[in-house]
């Protein structure tokens, strides 16, 4: 726990130990709150957030790679990452470290959009319960694609190639549950297959923390789909310490 503890501390300093950490909140802020504007919030008179929610994970498919990049790519170019490993701290405790560390600043970037609910509040009466499932379902969201951007950290050097990869990947995951997807699926694929997929998605997890149910599926489905992308992350970083 000493170790996994140290880990975590050392990665979310060095966040805010450079002004990376400062140009990403501040990129975040302004294209949460301008998507959430252009799509005609004040137009549609209803006092809730689905046009913030509705953006977030387009905006995250490209933002949370940007931050999975240099977890372990910046540390096996500097070659940090061989003094990282020769310290009493195991792969997983390392790997653990680093991701909650990251997901706690995307969390961070998630807080400071605290603006929106307020003014939804200010100009009515909103169902506050839909608004805390929709940032519960948004942080685990974040945390989904971390997970996918740490496997890909892992796999390269690069932080670019890195970022490409993360991105298609969770573009994926998005792109693969919307409804045009789904009929352009359904012409060529059978049924049983494009319900998988559909299920597979997280666009339908995540849409269904939106409605105010927080059922046991969607928690579980992010829930592995952090630990399988952790734990194949773990497996890469143990492969590359072997050899």
């Amino acid at each position: 726990m000493h170790s996994f503890k140290a880990v975590f501390k050392r990665e979310l300093k060095g966040y805010f130990a450079t002004p990376i950490a400062y140009v990403f909140l501040v990129i975040f802020l302004f294209f949460a709150g301008y998507l959430t504007f252009r799509d005609g919030f004040y137009e549609i008179r209803q006092a809730d957030m689905r046009a913030f929610f509705s953006n977030l994970p387009l905006l995250f498919v490209f933002m949370v790679p940007s931050t999975a990049m240099r977890l372990w790519a910046e540390e096996r170019k500097s070659g940090s990452i061989e003094i990282l490993l020769t310290l009493p701290v195991t792969i997983p405790q390392a790997v653990i470290g680093k991701f909650i560390a990251a997901w706690c600043f995307l969390g961070i970037a998630l807080v400071l959009t605290f603006p929106v609910p307020l003014v939804v509040c200010y100009l009515g009466d909103p169902d506050e319960g839909l608004i805390i499932s929709g940032y519960i379902g948004s942080f685990l969201l974040a945390g989904g694609f971390l997970a996918v951007g740490t496997f890909f950290s892992a796999l390269s050097k690069n932080q670019v190639i890195s970022f490409i990869l993360s991105v298609v990947a969770c573009g994926i995951l998005v792109y693969a549950g919307m409804p045009t997807t789904l009929d352009y699926l359904s012409n060529i694929l059978p049924a049983p297959a494009v319900s998988v997929i559909e299920n597979m998605s997280i666009q339908m997890h995540f849409h269904s923390l939106l409605k105010g149910v927080i059922e046991f599926r969607d928690i579980a489905y992010f829930f592995i789909l952090i630990i399988g992308w952790i734990a194949a992350c773990s497996i890469i970083l143990d492969e590359r310490k072997a050899s």
